[in-house]
């Protein structure tokens, strides 16, 4: 089952507060994309940069320096 869901989620601890973010899971997977704000004091690759997130089991891929996509487990 997939559920796609509008309202932000504050436990990304990105923007919450963007009309542009959207959350989607898939099974027990969850995606998060937005669009990203964080100003970078390093040079970022133009196509696309990962990082561990912010919390354990979390990726965060960045897709060409402007949209942000945090992939987790889903919880509860």
């Amino acid at each position: 089952m997939t559920h796609f869901d509008l309202a932000s989620n504050t436990r990304f601890a990105v923007v919450s507060s963007t009309p542009s973010s959207f959350s989607l899971r898939i099974g027990r997977r969850e995606i998060f994309a937005c669009r990203d704000t964080y100003v970078r004091r390093y040079r970022v690759n133009p196509v696309i940069e990962c990082s561990a997130g912010i919390e354990p089991g979390h990726v965060e891929i960045l897709l060409f320096r402007r949209w942000l996509l945090v992939l987790s487990k889903a919880r509860g």
